[in-house]
């Protein structure tokens, strides 16, 4: 028997239905979220810069980013990028991954219900340390000489 894929039923838009009510998050409040946190990064005073250095055009990201965060907090799977090779090579150490989420977490209870910035303050914390990760692992490491 085949199956073909008109015949095969995602779980995607109850499960997305069922966070949505959870948390009181939708696409419109983390269009808010993303909108906002951005503003801030982009004033500030450690991060602006990385940013404005790579982007210079913030519509098309800010598009990207709400994608992002819907399928990361509603998995609707909106987004098709590559997190990591973006982040990797980027002058950032643990200091600015911090800031980011300092601003982030403030930004999210500030636009989100209480349900909804905790759901994604917990991924960006995820997403902060795993992009931390692989940016550590990506700078060349030095050998220290036996003689």
């Amino acid at each position: 028997m085949s199956t073909t894929v008109s015949q095969i039923n995602s779980a995607r838009p109850q499960m997305t239905a069922e966070i949505m009510v959870r948390t009181g998050l939708d696409e419109e409040k983390l269009t808010e979220l993303v909108h906002c946190f951005y503003g801030k990064v982009r004033a500030d005073s450690a991060l602006g810069p990385i940013f404005a250095e790579r982007i210079s055009d913030w519509g098309p990201h800010l598009e990207r980013m709400v994608a992002f965060w819907s399928s990361v907090a509603l998995m609707t799977g909106r987004y098709h990028g590559a997190p990591v090779p973006a982040h990797v090579g980027l002058p950032v150490d643990w200091d600015h991954f911090d800031r980011w989420l300092t601003l982030f977490r403030e930004t999210a209870a500030e636009t989100c219900p209480p349900e909804g910035a905790a759901h994604v303050i917990e991924r960006a914390e995820r997403i902060a340390r795993s992009l931390h990760m692989a940016v550590e692992d990506a700078k060349p490491r030095t050998i220290p000489s036996l003689l």
